[in-house]
């Protein structure tokens, strides 16, 4: 019996390693600055690494919580344009299984099974009882050029259970100034992250995050670039910007690390 318990063992670990979320960030680096993801320190013990796509292309990149249902940061590039908020919301079939493929779907249109989507991912139905909560975008529907970029980002795992005042007003705020901001850069570099808390939603399945933060380095040209830093407590509608290294220093104590580097030192 110990020859088949192999053979299927083998097989196992040959179909566990399919897929875009069990390897690493390396077809979608371009939304990364340098083409660099940040260090281990925000790489949950679960973790998914996931190159968003959608319609054929990669959209941005987000580091999931598999246990905690939630996403630890997303990374984009901030282009506002022009486009509809998709009027759906999206799962990861490779979740699932990763040979299901690598594009996501909208969750009302899937051929993949509800129980298996409820056990890799959080759903729509995880928000629908919780009070006080809404769905906030780590990478905002405005920071995106175009109606397909824009859909991507009404995916699950680039969602948290934010505080409503907060998702509605002064986090709104802070998307909208980095959107001004955006105008002067050549390029525009954003971090938007969630720290997982001690509360939970739908029956202690979704974590609810004790604080949601936000980095952009703006490349300006080939020798100047500039950085941006906020942070709020998911309970109140504050936003509190920082300098990036003072908000490192934050996020280290707040993830329990000796040190949180997002930009691999190559921002001021």
């Amino acid at each position: 019996m110990l020859l088949p318990f192999l053979l299927y063992g083998a097989a196992h670990f040959l179909t566990a390693t399919k897929g875009e979320v069990v390897q690493d960030f390396k077809n979608c680096l371009e939304f990364f600055l340098d083409k660099m993801p940040p260090g281990e320190s925000l790489t949950p013990p679960r973790e998914a690494k996931i190159c968003q796509f959608y319609r054929n292309a990669y959209r941005f990149a987000t580091m999931y919580d598999r246990e905690k249902r939630i996403p630890i940061y997303s990374a984009y590039k901030c282009k506002p344009g022009k486009g509809h908020r998709y009027q759906g919301w999206m799962i990861e079939p490779q979740l699932v299984d990763p040979t299901l493929g690598k594009a996501m779907e909208d969750e009302r249109e899937t051929n993949v099974a509800a129980a298996g989507i409820k056990k890799s991912q959080a759903t729509f139905d995880d928000y629908a009882q919780a009070l006080s909560i809404e769905k906030g975008h780590l990478n905002p529907v405005s920071h995106q050029p175009d109606e397909d970029s824009r859909a991507a980002t009404s995916t699950l795992t680039n969602i948290v259970p934010q505080y409503s005042k907060l998702n509605e007003d002064g986090w709104a705020n802070h998307e909208s100034l980095l959107k001004k901001e955006a105008q002067a850069c050549r390029d525009m570099y954003v971090l938007v992250g969630a720290v997982p808390g001690d509360e939970y939603i739908s029956d202690l399945r979704v974590n609810k995050p004790s604080h949601i933060w936000s980095a952009a380095c703006c490349v300006l040209d080939n020798q100047h670039r500039k950085s941006w830093a906020a942070l709020a407590k998911n309970s109140e509608n504050e936003v509190k910007e920082y300098s990036l290294e003072t908000l490192q220093k934050i996020l280290a104590e707040l993830y329990g690390k000796k040190k949180v580097d997002l930009f691999n030192g190559s921002c001021n």
